[in-house]
């Protein structure tokens, strides 16, 4: 403690001056400057870090040609059953399950999804477009025409214009249609309408939906759609063999 007795009134004086001047100094704003550093630092911490855009892979068929329906377009689900064993000829015949229509047809389908997503319902495909190849080995294996298209002759699925589907509920899960894919019977046709009335609702919704876009059905499955777009008749049967290296 400090004995003022000792110093001159002038010499107590300067002493608090000094301890002002040094409080004063201490309670002083920072020079701009460094206020000005302190904010953009806080700025740059705050700036959210720049999204990482995934590599563009280039398509490995043709655009102009075709067009791959993947299970990231609009929700619509594919179970190309032809790409295991699990249909009416017991054999695998696609060596992957990749889902391929003409683009017209393609963007028609997609309009049939978005407009199914509105009531509660989604798109679930059997099959898609369908090698030339694959159509012989089916006649192969069930050389009748009620069932099966001859080759020769070719079908919408093998010009790429056709699909076989059925409706899923929110949870993804197949409504009833009646009977399986792929059943061949008077039960799966569309003029059996001796059936439960939950069962003709789904088929009437998917018909009618698939037929505000263009596709058209056949009696006797419940299941096949083909499109009649204004393109589609100058295609001529198709024997595109589609690659399986990456999943798709």
């Amino acid at each position: 403690m400090l004995n003022f007795k000792r110093y001159k009134p002038h010499q107590i004086l300067f002493v608090f001056g000094c301890c002002l001047l040094m409080l004063h100094c201490e309670q002083a704003p920072q020079p701009k400057a460094l206020v000005l550093l302190e904010q953009a630092t806080v700025i740059v911490d705050t700036v959210p870090s720049k999204k990482v855009e995934k590599p563009f892979i280039k398509p490995d068929y043709d655009t102009l040609l075709w067009a791959e329906v993947a299970l990231e377009k609009n929700d619509i689900q594919i179970d190309l059953r032809y790409a295991t064993e699990n249909n009416f000829v017991k054999e695998q015949l696609y060596d992957c399950p990749r889902c391929f229509l003409r683009p017209e047809a393609a963007e028609a389908l997609y309009q049939v999804q978005s407009t199914l997503q509105t009531k509660g319902y989604s798109l679930k495909l059997f099959d898609c477009y369908r090698p030339k190849s694959i159509q012989e080995r089916l006649w192969e294996k069930v050389p009748d025409a009620t069932y099966v298209t001859p080759p020769k002759k070719g079908s919408m699925h093998n010009r790429g214009f056709a699909v076989d589907a059925t409706l899923v509920d929110q949870d993804g899960n197949e409504v009833d249609m009646g009977t399986e894919f792929d059943f061949f019977g008077r039960r799966a046709h569309h003029d059996n309408r001796d059936l439960d009335s939950t069962i003709l609702m789904h088929r009437d919704l998917l018909k009618s939906t698939m037929a505000q876009f263009g596709f058209k059905h056949i009696r006797t499955e419940w299941w096949h759609y083909g499109y009649k777009g204004p393109y589609s008749s100058p295609f001529k049967v198709a024997d595109y063999l589609w690659e399986c290296g990456e999943v798709h």
